[in-house]
């Protein structure tokens, strides 16, 4: 545990992303209309350089710095890198939908300081941290999400405000009740006061900082906005509701598992194991009905929070649960951008068949989505699919099969509504007038005209992470392979 100014290097990562920030609004300031796309070089320089530095941060020994209120350890350094390059790959697919913009700068720099929030949860040490941390990746986000002001995106900031905002307060009231329990904020002596202290506000104060986390993550009971949030704003800022403040939280709610909460009298994992249990199940079966293709997307994220809670309950119980974590949380990352990806290409087809139609000449988006799609449900030999094998094998060794058992039904069942995206994509919609099956943005519209709208940035986009999907699956198989045989 260190502080002062010798720990302000450990914090090069972050420093860097806020002078991105900084750094892109003031550019933007000084910058013509027509001429903003630099803002969006320097933001996305700032990401590479953040992730470069992370990476090379990496194998370090792990610290806790500034009073143990950050750490730095390898859950952190992969969020670091996932975070930086996510937001650089969404700002580039955003870039089509935000150009000409009067407020484009603030479009790109309010992504950068969602995704330096994002850190600060996975790196909190402390209660104080998380909150602030907790508000950095929200107030961002609700800009973003109401970004086109139109009447669905101001709808669906208005949901996520006021969610955002009753979750909040539990938040608080939860790191109230466990700083009268134990007078302390910091993880590490929370970890060795809470055990000892009063039930009552142990429970509170438990499912009020599981409660904030959880909805970061977008999982089950504190889920109800992220289909509307979703449906509502644009397809590359939904890729980016739904992805980076999740990874964050994911991790958050990991290093609250395996410090502060892992001696406690409650059986908070067996609590984090019921989360995921029901986050997967309602997630898969409300995917079920969904025709609108973001929809759909939204509710999968749902469900692939409960495959990613699960490693979280056993955080204190697995010596596996690190290296599984990191593999899911790079793998999630990936495929879902390119699955929203493949949305944002076609951003007139908001339905399965007005998509199908699109994409009708270009056979390359419905291969590439295909990759996504079959990777979100763990399909050999994508990442998802060695991250959620990971995650199986770290479930199982922390004693709940029972899980395990229930998240192998669910990845089948979860194959069903991605076969009804992809099989018309497949096997071709004939160009005739497109009926809605589900809430649209526009007015009627013929087949033809929407196949005429496919972006390119967002295309490239999509066979990237299809590509990478593949790459990082077989690299995080051998790597998984190498360290348990070292083990």
């Amino acid at each position: 545990m260190s502080g002062g100014a010798e720990a302000w290097p450990a914090l090069l990562p972050e420093a860097l992303l806020l002078l991105g920030a900084v750094g892109g609004l003031l550019l933007g300031l000084w910058t013509p209309q027509r001429r903003q796309w630099r803002v969006r070089l320097l933001v996305t320089a700032a990401c590479l350089a953040s992730a470069a530095a992370a990476a090379l941060a990496l194998p370090g020994p792990a610290e806790r710095v500034f009073e143990g209120t950050w750490v730095v350890d390898p859950t952190t350094g992969v969020v670091r890198i996932v975070v930086a390059l996510g937001v650089a790959v969404l700002v580039w697919m955003a870039a089509p939908s935000v150009a000409g913009h009067p407020r484009e700068t603030e479009a790109y720099v309010l992504m950068l300081l969602g995704g330096l929030g994002t850190v600060a949860l996975a790196a909190s040490g402390d209660l104080l941290l998380l909150v602030a941390a907790y508000l950095l990746t929200s107030v961002p986000l609700y800009a973003l999400a109401g970004f086109a002001k139109d009447p669905r995106g101001t709808e669906a900031t208005m949901k996520y405000y006021l969610m955002g905002a009753f979750v909040g307060v539990l938040l608080l009231v939860g790191v109230a009740a466990l700083v009268l329990a134990s007078g302390t904020t910091g993880y590490v002596d929370l970890a060795a006061l809470l055990p000892g202290a009063s039930p009552a506000l142990l429970a509170v104060g438990v499912l009020g900082v599981l409660a904030g986390v959880a909805f970061k993550a977008g999982a089950v009971p504190v889920h109800f906005w992220v289909p509307d949030v979703t449906a509502g704003t644009t397809p590359p800022m939904a890729a980016y509701i739904t992805t980076i403040p999740k990874i964050g939280a994911v991790a958050a709610a990991f290093r609250l598992l395996a410090e502060p909460f892992a001696g406690l009298p409650l059986d908070v994992p067996m609590l984090v194991a019921v989360i995921a249990a029901v986050s997967m199940t309602l997630g898969n079966l409300a995917a079920f009905a969904q025709t609108d293709v973001l929809r759909l997307l939204a509710y999968s994220t749902i469900s692939q929070v409960g495959y990613l809670l699960m490693v979280v309950a056993v955080a204190s119980r697995s010596d596996l649960a690190v290296s599984a974590l990191a593999v899911y949380l790079a793998g999630y990352a990936i495929t879902n951008i390119g699955a929203f990806a493949a949305v944002a290409a076609t951003p007139a087809a908001r339905t399965i068949t007005d998509w199908a139609t699109a994409v009708a000449r270009h056979r390359w988006l419905v291969m590439s989505l295909v990759v996504c799609l079959l990777g979100l449900v763990g399909t050999p030999p994508t990442a998802v699919f060695v991250g959620k094998l990971a995650v199986f094998v770290a479930a199982w060794d922390g004693a709940l099969a029972w899980l395990v058992v229930v998240a192998a039904v669910n990845t089948v069942a979860s194959l069903f509504y991605y076969l009804r995206w992809i099989a018309p994509a497949f096997a071709g919609v004939p160009a005739a007038p497109v009926t809605a099956e589900g809430p649209v943005r526009t007015g009627p519209r013929t087949a033809a005209g929407t196949a005429q709208e496919v972006r390119g940035t967002p295309a490239v986009i999509l066979h990237a992470a299809a590509v990478g999907s593949v790459l990082l699956g077989v690299g995080a198989g051998v790597w998984l392979s190498v360290a348990s045989g070292a083990d």
